[in-house]
């Protein structure tokens, strides 16, 4: 059964529903002509910026942190309706500060950063004035377990000197962007859970470079981006450490969680926009003398869209009960599954509406080739499929043994 939304929580979905329909659906398109007629991908279109000021000013603006300081308060769960709700249209997260990475990064730095941290790196991040990057995956080793995670951070008197070759470092080609929380061991001698520490990096210090651009499926997700990134006997003060040497994975619990909520929410969300466009498409379209719509074949395919889109979601706002409830680690078993689960749910719609556009349906006329790349990187992101299939294996014979 369904937890009952606050009033408040209510009322910011429904405001979020009327923004997304008279501001964010009808925008997509001038975002993209912006893009690519003004000769830079990498700068900043300028309806990005006015939405954004848009939002703020009906205070739909940092929605996903619980506190009312930063942020609006809501629970997990409560802010799982409106994540769904912005998964519907890729451009949209940012337009509300309530993108990946920067929603973790200020979570880390809520949680974990002290005032100085906070007064140069989070305060600028709530305003939306800058982007940041979360520096975590190696290209030499399997990052999916993060013990093999080889980056160095060294100290040397006041200062702490990082080496690190990382990629898929998402942000990192945004004009914006103006920090990096970077991932690497202060202590390869120590237990290996308490190897790591996370440290905080200017994008612009000495010794940072952006090698390459990685595409996604052939996206670049620009003005965005996702970059290999080295960082070459780069020194930053010793009071940019994040909470404490090796306290690395510790933070990496507390972020990771309510990131792998966020992410699903927005599946979902994706998932729901493909079936309504399936739907329209196939009520709007004629093949051998009747509409699309009227196919068994096709009201087959709605049937089971909404049948996996409605366990999916049951399934994840589960899990983010269970976090405002008992915490991440409590939750570690309903957040691996919904990290399984939900990408297969949205893969499956997206890939039915895909089937009903046809050759439509793999353009760019319409934002389900998009979404589709985006859902299957999500097995992925975060770690995948096979980690979190292993870990509620465990957890489970730990439970019935």
């Amino acid at each position: 059964m369904l937890k009952e939304l606050s009033s408040y929580a209510n009322q910011l979905r429904e405001e979020l529903l009327v923004f997304m329909d008279e501001h964010i659906y009808p925008n997509e398109s001038v975002f993209e002509e912006q893009l690519n007629e003004q000769g830079n991908r990498w700068a900043i279109p300028p309806i990005v910026e006015e939405l954004k000021q848009k939002a703020k000013q009906q205070g739909l603006w940092n929605l996903f942190l619980p506190d009312t300081v930063h942020g609006s308060g809501l629970s997990n769960y409560e802010y799982s309706f409106l994540c769904e709700i912005m998964g519907r249209s890729l451009m949209a997260p940012e337009i509300f500060n309530c993108n990946a990475p920067d929603t973790g990064n200020m979570e880390v730095l809520v949680k974990y950063g002290t005032e100085e941290q906070k007064k140069q790196w989070l305060e600028p991040l709530l305003e939306g004035k800058i982007r940041s990057v979360f520096s975590m995956t190696e290209p030499d080793v399997a990052s999916s377990d993060a013990t093999n995670i080889q980056s160095s951070i060294v100290r040397d008197g006041d200062e702490y000197v990082i080496n690190a070759k990382k990629w898929w470092s998402t942000g990192a080609l945004d004009p914006r962007c103006k920090v990096a929380i970077v991932m690497g061991k202060t202590d390869p001698n120590a237990e290996p859970h308490k190897q790591q520490s996370m440290i905080l990096i200017p994008f612009d210090a000495l010794g940072v470079t952006v090698k390459r651009h990685l595409p996604v499926f052939g996206y670049d997700h620009a003005p965005h981006g996702h970059a290999e990134v080295h960082y070459d006997n780069v020194r930053v003060p010793a009071s940019n450490m994040l909470l404490g040497e090796g306290r690395g994975f510790e933070i990496a619990q507390g972020r990771l969680g309510p990131g792998r909520i966020h992410h699903c929410m927005r599946a979902i969300g994706a998932a729901e926009r493909a079936l309504t466009l399936l739907i329209n498409r196939a009520n709007s379209r004629e093949a051998f003398h009747s509409k699309l719509v009227d196919k068994d074949t096709i009201r087959t395919e709605i049937a089971e869209s909404r049948i996996e889109i409605e366990q999916a979601r049951l399934l994840t706002l589960q899990a983010a009960h269970k976090i405002d409830q008992e915490g991440a680690k409590a939750a570690r078993k309903d957040i691996a599954m919904i990290k399984i689960a939900v990408p297969r749910v949205s893969i499956n719609v997206i890939d039915r509406a895909i089937e009903v556009f046809g050759g439509a349906g793999v353009s760019d006329d319409f934002p389900l080739a998009a979404h589709f790349a985006n859902a299957r990187t999500l097995r992925i992101v975060d770690g995948p499929d096979k980690v979190h299939l292993r870990d509620i294996a465990k957890l489970e014979l730990r439970e019935q043994l």
